[in-house]
């Protein structure tokens, strides 16, 4: 079978290749979520910030790793960068199943962070390279779909594993196996692509009306306000998988909501990645401007109602605002740099998804401190505010190359 690229066809195969390493982001620090309640159990000398480390430090490494991955697929074979990555990560899952001690499991997440750090930029540099055009935009969204729907299911699947014994759930950190079988088919494809030309290199292949690049191939105004936009939004709605569960607490709902919530969130992230084109084709120059109506709604939601059915379809609004964004900049980048700097600029704005993730309990903390709010509610006040905020900002720029389709 084949599979339409926009300027040719490629094996599906390769494209099982390109989804399995896009599964793979998803999983850093998962395993670890099941047993936290468990560890200071297992590991009684271990204290908050060993356990709070074991499920952060991934992130934490990820971010430059992600950056050091992006830089050096101008200069050695991605292939090979992606194999090293993925051995890194097993080497880490066998490493996690025969550990027995709390600075081992440290160390490990850190090895993990680097690993899968290394392959994260390449599961959207490699569509760039094979894919053009709405073929592109499509793959972008199956990718970050893929990606969500393998933390939905790895997260069932680790919460029962860790029921049976603790070590189990890292299990999931062999997956990676798979991808490393299906690279040599990537390595193969990429064998028979042409390289882009220096005429290629040289010339506006792709960019976006008036984008003009640098001497580096970039249009580094445009990519900081692709990774600032990325980083607002994703801090925006990572809060509800964040903070969600003490909200919940502080209103007496049902504790069993929180999972019910987070999943719901989960899979409202998930969902349009599989028709992102129509939504673009229905909301057209006006994505974006939804998408953040949609996260307003959804976070104002949880702020104004403890409904139970009105909370849940805020998360899923919050959601899918949030799952079109994603692979919208992803696609975005790529017609704002050069093709041979796409996986590059595509690290850059990847690596913004992880440093939201752990500055957001940091920016949250500050501001109750300004505002001498200690209730659990005041992180989702604040965020419908932030969040309509960059609403307002994003109507008055819509003609801009960041917000118009």
């Amino acid at each position: 079978m084949k599979i339409e690229t926009g300027r040719g066809y490629i094996p599906l195969i390769t494209l099982l290749g390109i989804w399995s390493i896009s599964a793979l982001n998803a999983l850093p620090g998962l395993a670890v979520s099941p047993i936290l309640g468990e560890l200071q159990k297992i590991f009684p000398h271990a204290t908050e910030l060993d356990i709070q480390m074991l499920s952060s430090l991934p992130s934490l490494m990820i971010i430059p790793f992600v950056l050091l991955s992006g830089k050096l697929t101008e200069r050695i074979d991605n292939i090979r960068l992606l194999q090293i990555g993925l051995v890194i990560f097993v080497l880490s899952g066998v490493l996690y199943l025969m550990s027995d001690k709390m600075w081992q499991l440290i160390a490990i997440s850190a090895l993990l962070g680097v690993g899968s750090g290394l392959i994260i930029p390449l599961s959207t540099g490699l569509i760039g390279r094979f894919f053009v055009g709405r073929y592109r935009t499509k793959q972008f969204g199956l990718s970050s779909a893929i990606t969500n729907l393998t933390l939905v299911i790895a997260t069932i699947i680790t919460g029962y594993l860790a029921e049976v014994e603790w070590h189990l759930p890292f299990i999931v950190y062999l997956f990676p196996i798979i991808s490393i079988v299906l690279s040599f088919q990537l390595r193969k494809a990429l064998s028979q692509e042409p390289e882009p030309s220096t005429h290629d290199k040289q010339t506006d292949n792709g960019l976006r009306p008036h984008v003009q690049v640098g001497d580096n191939g970039i249009a580094m105004h445009h990519l900081v306000e692709v990774m600032l936009f990325y980083g607002l939004v994703t801090y925006l709605v990572v809060i509800v998988s964040l903070n969600l569960p003490f909200l919940i607490e502080e209103r007496g709902m049902n504790a069993g909501l929180s999972g019910t919530y987070i999943s719901l969130f989960f899979l409202a992230i998930m969902a349009p990645g599989f028709m992102l084109n129509r939504f673009i084709d229905a909301w057209g120059r006006a994505t974006q401007l939804w998408c953040m109506l949609m996260i307003v709604v959804g976070l104002g939601l949880v702020v104004v109602t403890s409904n139970v059915w009105l909370v849940g379809l805020g998360c899923v609004l919050a959601g899918v605002g949030y799952g079109i964004i994603q692979p919208i900049m992803y696609d975005r980048t790529t017609h704002i740099v050069l093709p041979h700097k796409s996986t590059l600029a595509l690290a850059c704005v990847m690596a913004m998804n992880y440093v939201a993730i752990l500055a957001c309990p940091f920016i949250v903390k500050f501001f109750k401190l300004i505002m001498h709010d200690t209730s659990e509610l005041f992180a989702f006040q604040l965020n419908t505010f932030l969040a309509a905020l960059t609403l307002l900002v994003a109507f008055i720029y819509r003609k801009s190359a960041l917000f118009d389709n």
